[in-house]
């Protein structure tokens, strides 16, 4: 009898736990919203410059742009940048923002032979400055690749520019030097000091350009509020189930690390061969990586901000996982890890890039080698990945070397006092007001890792639109940007360097005491 009871009252509390616990998901569900304790209160009034464009103004940056998309910047190597596009790109830069280039106000300086360091002095010096950046260099474009128009020409297409560069990453370039070009037009002197930072090998790392800009400032005692460099973009039915375009505004970029595994065996003709290969060893090592990823780690970084600021633009079901990630991150971890580009916010990615052995077809080659690409999670790091690598080859006969690589970037804050966040978030919103903003995770590497010690925070965000198929063209086939959100870019500029002029952010509502 005694066990009887026992049983029911452990059913009963199993049935009562579970009714809680729908109970409470359930109210959450319909009353959670990220962004509800985040509504600022009334800002503070700056002088603002209003921009209308006029037709031959459009016509004009419009060249402008197309002008920038023709000349092929590209960068193939560290060692190997196209230098005299790179000239030939200062000379348009020169030309067509004359404003720049000649105010007694912008400092202007070439750092690393191609970089531009654009510093803007404010009226108020107590005020710690602000850093926009993009880069200049491109990555290499085929067209024989099945370009709808020649990736150097600026062809235009159906209100669309095509482009190696049109969103990644000119369209920033020319947006940010357009915008401070019609500023000073008008008068503009910022009350906040602010530098642009234009690198010309971003594509192959940023050592030359990126780098010593970093080291400049640093010099000269820089410390900076916030850097916002390229990054995540407006997505606009990109995410399934999503109620309407979202903002995601990068917040940290994951960390990198690229391993050479290699096998050294005695050679030897290819009529006695033995049991294993070298070639047979590393292919072995290479599948037990690929069969055995790096474990699941969705809801330990910024990816869960990312899904809790949008969870309210979800219709059921997904709002009532979403809104409830305490209690459904491994189930949503185990659906994302499906597809590669939502794996990507699972884990640390594995990816085998390279694998070369043989010189001949009779001849069993005496070394094999294969590098393989890990992106890592942000609750991960360097040292802690190399380790897994180690054990899951477990072969002493497979040499594992780390080539290159760093942790995750640190997590920029993003709450209601965060200067920076705040101000990128109102420029969005003023300008966009049917967008949902959230904070991401970049899973590419942008110029701006090499800013982390003179700043706390960094954001990676440019309002370019992406439709369904769009972030496939990023360094793939038809790069494109329509001509319209070009526009929109250089207004996004034009009000963001407006909107820092204040001197702190208001604050929220709730600490006003205002309905």
């Amino acid at each position: 009898i005694y066990f009887k009871i026992t049983k029911k009252n452990k059913c009963v509390l199993v049935i009562f736990s579970i009714t809680v616990l729908f109970l409470v998901a359930t109210v959450r569900t319909f009353t959670f919203d990220a962004d509800a304790g985040l509504q600022l209160g009334k800002w503070e009034n700056t002088t603002a410059i209003s921009l209308h464009l006029s037709p031959q103004q459009r016509k004009n940056l419009l060249a402008n742009f197309k002008a920038a998309i023709q000349i092929p910047t590209v960068s193939f190597t560290e060692t190997n940048v196209n230098t005299s596009a790179l000239r030939e790109f200062d000379g348009l830069l020169r030309k067509v923002f004359p404003k720049i280039f000649s105010s007694s106000l912008v400092q202007h300086e070439m750092v690393g032979n191609y970089s531009h360091l654009l510093t803007v002095p404010g009226s108020e010096p107590d005020l710690e400055p602000y850093m926009l950046l993009a880069h200049i260099d491109v990555v290499p474009a085929d067209e024989a690749d099945g370009w709808d128009a020649p990736p150097f020409s600026a062809q235009e297409l159906n209100g669309f520019i095509y482009g190696r560069g049109t969103i990644d990453n000119k369209q920033s370039v020319m947006g940010i030097l357009q915008a401070l070009e019609y500023l000073l037009e008008q008068g503009y002197t910022p009350r906040r000091s602010f530098y642009i930072g234009l690198g010309h090998d971003e594509e192959v790392n940023g050592l030359h350009g990126a780098a010593n800009i970093v080291k400049l400032l640093k010099s000269r005692g820089v410390k900076l509020q916030y850097v916002l460099d390229e990054g995540l973009a407006v997505l606009d039915g990109v995410i399934s189930g999503l109620d309407g375009p979202a903002a995601l505004i990068g917040i940290s970029e994951k960390g990198q690390a690229t391993v050479k595994l290699s096998v050294s065996s005695a050679p030897g003709h290819s009529s006695m061969p033995p049991r294993e290969s070298s070639i047979g060893i590393l292919a072995s090592a290479v599948k037990r990586l690929e069969e055995n990823p790096m474990p699941r780690l969705f809801g330990y970084g910024p990816e869960r901000g990312t899904f809790e600021h949008l969870a309210h633009k979800f219709g059921l079901p997904l709002r009532f996982i979403m809104s409830n990630l305490w209690l459904f991150s491994p189930l949503l971890s185990r659906v994302l890890e499906r597809k590669p580009d939502t794996n990507a916010f699972v884990r640390t990615t594995t990816a085998v890039t390279m694998f070369n052995s043989g010189v001949k077809i009779n001849v069993i080659p005496s070394y094999a080698v294969a590098f393989v690409n890990f992106r890592i999670h942000s609750a991960q790091t360097l040292q802690e990945v190399l380790e897994l690598v180690k054990s899951t080859v477990s072969d002493e006969r497979v040499k594992v070397e780390l080539v290159n690589g760093f942790d995750p970037l640190p997590v920029s804050s993003y709450d209601e006092n965060t200067f920076g966040y705040q101000i990128i978030k109102k420029t969005v919103q003023s300008m966009f007001p049917q967008l949902t903003v959230a904070p991401g995770i970049c899973v590419g590497n942008t110029d701006s890792r090499h800013y982390k010690d003179i700043t706390q925070d960094i954001y990676r965000f440019a309002p370019s639109w992406f439709k369904p198929g769009d972030p496939q063209r990023f360094h793939g086939v038809n790069e494109r940007i329509s001509i319209q959100n070009y526009e929109e870019i250089v207004l996004f500029y034009f009000q963001l360097i407006q909107n820092n002029d204040i001197r702190k952010l208001p604050p929220p509502h709730s600490s006003q005491h205002e309905l």
